[in-house]
């Protein structure tokens, strides 16, 4: 009988330690998937971050570093440059990313660091039990923001691939969803195309996931998946922000 569907070589067979409805294993999946495809899991490395995917290294079948908290950027770098013919990648959520970790994002696309960054946007801290994330959408209810979050003294979320858009050293950059099947078959798409990015030395290429967090958000696994659909999309529109290689393509 031909096999139609089967594990990822590049993921181990080990049980994941996310919630009911987490879409991290999803993303795992998607990552290893595109490493399996493009023949690269001897040569990849990858750093894992602090946060719900601290754990990481448990479950991708690659060469894992663990980073301190919001380090991921700098340590990858760090590998690379040192390791250039390796692939190195990131997997980092919203607190991690863009809260401790900002500086290390934004200045490594600045300098178009030829790495991988994949970057999980649940809209909340998910480790340490639901607090107000940089990607906490206006009104949203948290454990630190009870009566919804209120720009006026939080400020605004931070929407970071309309950010790094706006500088001129990064390649590649992407927000896509894995709330249904037609979002979950973009999202291995962009993924895969980021590694064939740092593959062809393209320089930096930055995934956005918009992922589920049912525990966090006091939702059933459908209704989380229902509310990216109702809220998350609409403030974090899907979509190519960047795209250096498409438009070289086009001149």
């Amino acid at each position: 009988m031909a096999v139609v569907f089967e594990k990822p070589k590049s993921l181990l067979d080990a049980p994941l330690h996310y919630c009911p409805g987490c879409t991290h294993g999803i993303i795992h999946r998607l990552v290893a998937e595109a490493i399996d495809s493009l023949g690269i899991q001897g040569e990849t490395i990858g750093v894992a971050p602090v946060g719900c995917a601290v754990f990481a290294y448990n479950y991708f079948d690659v060469d894992m570093i663990e980073a301190a908290h919001g380090r991921a950027p700098a340590v990858a770098t760090g590998i690379k440059r040192a390791n250039p013919s390796k692939v190195v990648f990131s997997y980092q959520g919203d607190g991690d990313l863009a809260s401790i970790g900002m500086a290390e994002t934004v200045h490594s696309a600045a300098r178009n660091e030829n790495i991988t960054i994949i970057f999980v946007n649940n809209a909340i801290y998910g480790m340490t039990g639901g607090q107000m994330a940089p990607t906490s959408l206006p009104g949203q209810v948290t454990q630190t923001s009870p009566y919804g979050r209120d720009t006026s003294h939080c400020g605004w979320p931070v929407r970071v691939s309309e950010l790094l858009a706006t500088l001129e050293g990064p390649c590649y950059i992407e927000r896509v969803a894995v709330n249904n099947p037609a979002n979950v078959r973009k999202a291995g798409k962009a993924i895969k195309k980021a590694f064939e990015n740092q593959i062809n030395k393209k320089g930096f290429s930055f995934v956005e996931v918009i992922s589920a967090c049912p525990t966090n958000w006091g939702m059933t696994p459908d209704k989380a998946l229902e509310w990216i659909d109702e809220a998350m999309i609409p403030y974090y529109p899907l979509g190519v922000y960047k795209d250096r290689t498409a438009e070289e393509e086009k001149a």
